[in-house]
């Protein structure tokens, strides 16, 4: 496995409120954590960065080569569980980050299995050459109107409340995870990142800038086709090459 990653602030923000993070494990495992912080621009700085350090230091700390699937699964969810409490503590000890959050999508991907927890609008693909499949379903306003048929996918897209989000880490006291569980192929690429990529590249260009193989330009080369169509957002892409 092969992991590069990158993030910008894009070409219209100010701050970047993204954070991430990858790393290895014992075993030929990989990890990755990315977030996009929400709440003001201090506010959503500290929310990302502080989930993305302790869901980290939880997964590099508690991980060991004889887990089942089940505790890769609840060690997710117990490190996403650990930077919610921590993060909402944070935003409700001081009134100048009240309200702040953060979305996530994590992975821990091992023997070419990758097992993803995610919350917001984050998202997690699955690239080959040939096709893109999104892995994770948003959880945002337009997404609940899509699953009501209330809206097409196609017109969710260009939907003025695009950005509304129905779950975020740090904004109460619980979080719902979802989880996905996905085979990864060979010269297929897990792509983790925020919404100033998925709102500003779509699948074919996703595709385009991956199908040469060369990997270790694919974080960048997204960041770049994001930002050349627009960069309306900050950006942030973890690709691991299987």
């Amino acid at each position: 496995m092969k992991i590069v990653a990158k993030t910008d602030k894009g070409l219209v923000r100010e701050n970047n409120q993204d954070a991430y993070a990858v790393g290895e494990l014992p075993g030929e495992v990989a990890w990755a954590v990315v977030c996009d912080g929400m709440g003001g621009a201090a506010g959503g700085n500290i929310a990302s960065a502080l989930a993305v350090k302790v869901i980290s230091e939880k997964i590099t700390s508690a991980y060991n080569e004889r887990m089942r699937d089940a505790s890769i699964k609840n060690l997710l969810d117990s490190a996403i569980a650990a930077a919610n409490i921590e993060v909402y503590d944070l935003a409700y000890s001081r009134s100048d980050l009240n309200g702040m959050g953060t979305t996530v999508v994590a992975v821990i991907v091992r023997d070419n299995i990758a097992y993803i927890a995610h919350a917001g609008d984050s998202r997690a693909y699955l690239v080959s050459k040939d096709d893109v499949k999104q892995i994770t379903v948003d959880h945002s306003l337009v997404q609940n109107l899509v699953d009501r048929g209330e809206i097409t996918p196609e017109e969710a897209e260009r939907h003025p409340k695009k950005n509304l989000i129905t779950r975020a880490l740090g904004v109460d006291k619980r979080i719902d995870v979802d989880f996905s569980e996905v085979d990864l192929c060979e010269n297929e690429t897990l792509i983790l990142c925020t919404d100033g990529l998925s709102n500003c590249v779509n699948n074919r260009e996703m595709s385009e800038e991956i199908k040469d193989g060369q990997y270790y330009a694919f974080a960048d080369r997204l960041v770049k086709r994001a930002n050349k169509n627009g960069g309306n957002d900050n950006i942030t892409v973890v690709a691991i090459a299987i």
